[in-house]
């Protein structure tokens, strides 16, 4: 029979740490985020392979915002996302620096043009509507 503990263990690699605490949705993924630059353990780029170990600092970037955690807890199996969050604890300046970059960005959706490009359909037919309404007025 497989014991609980048989999950657990001192040394996991970074790749499937990361993918077991649930930060991406698959392995490639995360070796794809490591090799890019976008993982960091101890301020110190690293590889998929190298192993993590408990109270070790990962920042990781992820789109617009970046995480930097501390490894609480060590898995080789993907979990349920109640156990995953048990794995690590975000540091509190990551949080509210994480917040603040949210509320910027939600500011900076606000702020855009919702239509760009090519205008729809019935743009079309308003912008034609417009203009031969404006040229019958001309006469």
């Amino acid at each position: 029979m497989r014991d609980e503990d048989d999950d657990l263990d001192d040394k996991v690699r970074l790749d499937k740490w990361l993918w077991a605490a649930r930060f991406f949705k698959t392995r490639s993924l995360a070796i794809d985020a490591i090799t890019g630059g976008k993982v960091h353990i101890n301020q110190q780029r690293t590889k998929p392979a190298k192993e993590v170990h408990i109270g070790d600092e990962v920042r990781i970037q992820q789109g617009y915002f970046e995480r930097t955690v501390i490894i609480k807890g060590l898995l080789k199996q993907r979990r349920p996302a109640a156990e995953a969050a048990l794995l690590y604890e975000e540091t509190t300046e990551s949080l509210a620096k994480r917040q603040t970059q949210q509320e910027q960005h939600q500011l900076e959706r606000l702020v855009r043009p919702t239509k760009a490009g090519r205008p729809t359909k019935r743009d079309r037919r308003l912008i034609h509507r417009f203009t031969q309404d404006e040229g019958g007025k001309k006469d």
